[in-house]
């Protein structure tokens, strides 16, 4: 079988799985893209991370690893890749770095930021420390480097309860986002002294909009991710990281789900399981949607928009990330 014959057998088999999300007209158009790009990382020794919110032609069609901000990192420090391609949001890149910094990183976007990493700065961090004393650092992933070299130790929302404990004090400052930081807090006795950080796509629900769609949908589960606001998640059925409601989906199967979290995210889910009906509350995130075919093939081509961090921060901020992987899930 030639290479084009594999490539189109390949092609078909994407398509199929995809083909509720993604139009025909649109394949026709991504179809080539992804063959250029899937040769092209085999050419390069090259890794494609997708994180969770990527579209479904990204997240199946080129990706080598998808998964959650974190998973991406660890998984991709295990392979013996030369360049890594990530695709998602810019701390998620700068994590992929830290934990592979012999390898070349790589971003489809520079600008796809993020707005909870953006809510907090090192200074910040060093402020608060100040403020208060001896007091121990636990910092979401969802933070850019120079947070991460301020923070203690790391942690994910499936982990941020046995972070917080493991650190056998009665007090931590918790960063940043404040929903996961309330999240934290009714399942803890440590006191959590938060920030105001928060995510814009997670905000927008409400727990209206929930029951609305259970009387429209009657038997449906509702799984929230702890980025959401309390009220939303006292509205749902069950609480977790992306990794969580995926393992929810898969080893529950439920009739019709409702994942309360990033639209791309139940596309991806509903690929793999075609026996769930997903109801849709669409809200997309606009820097994960940065990401494009056409950015993936231009970054791997040309190998541009490379991560740098300076070398005393990477040390820092790679201690607290560590940290975080020996505690575990």
């Amino acid at each position: 079988m030639s290479a084009q014959e594999q490539f189109n057998r390949s092609s078909s088999e994407i398509y199929k799985k995809i083909s509720k999300h993604v139009p025909e007209i649109e394949w026709k158009v991504h179809a080539p893209l992804i063959e250029k790009i899937n040769k092209l990382k085999k050419d390069k020794n090259a890794v494609i991370l997708a994180h969770n919110y990527q579209t479904p032609e990204i997240y199946h069609g080129v990706s080598d690893i998808a998964a959650d901000s974190l998973a991406l990192a660890v998984e991709a420090a295990k392979t013996s890749a030369d360049i890594i391609v990530l695709c998602g949001v810019h701390f998620m890149a700068e994590t992929a770095k830290l934990m592979s910094p012999d390898k070349k990183v790589l971003i489809p976007d520079m600008d796809a930021g993020c707005s909870l990493a953006a809510s907090l700065t090192g200074e910040d961090v060093r402020l608060l420390k100040k403020q208060y004393p001896g007091v121990p650092v636990v910092s979401y992933v969802n933070t850019s480097a120079d947070v991460k070299a301020e923070t203690d130790v790391c942690c994910t929302s499936a982990n941020a309860v046995k972070v917080v404990e493991s650190l056998n004090t009665d007090k931590v400052i918790f960063l940043p986002d404040q929903h996961l930081a309330n999240y934290v807090a009714k399942q803890t006795k440590v006191k959590i002294i938060s920030w105001k950080g928060s995510c814009i796509v997670h905000e927008q629900f409400s727990p209206k909009e929930i029951q609305d769609i259970r009387k429209a949908n009657p038997g449906i589960k509702v799984i929230g991710h702890p980025e959401c606001p309390s009220d939303v998640l006292d509205a749902c059925d069950f609480a977790g990281s992306t990794g969580g409601m995926i393992d929810y989906v898969k080893k529950n199967q439920p009739k019709k789900v409702m994942l309360v979290t990033e639209c791309s995210m139940s596309d991806n889910v509903q690929a793999d399981n075609p026996n769930v009906e997903f109801i849709k509350p669409c809200n997309l995130c606009p820097y994960m949607k940065k990401i494009t075919l056409q950015k993936i093939l231009d970054c791997l081509e040309n190998e541009k928009n490379e991560i740098f961090i300076e070398k005393k921060m990477a040390k820092a901020a790679r201690q607290s990330v560590q940290r975080m992987t020996e505690i575990g899930r």
